[in-house]
């Protein structure tokens, strides 16, 4: 029994740590992304 519960909590720590990975963006970095994209278009429209 033991080893049925050990093996379930190894199973649903791996799924955890493999769906936990996933890059996300943080705040500053979609704000900076926001600000270069201005730029671009300000530049574009100079042009």
């Amino acid at each position: 029994m033991k080893k049925l519960i050990f093996l379930l909590m190894l199973t649903f720590s791996t799924s955890v740590l493999f769906t936990s990975c996933r890059e996300e963006k943080s705040g500053i970095e979609k704000a900076a992304d926001d600000v270069e994209d201005a730029v671009d278009d300000v530049a574009d429209d100079l042009d």
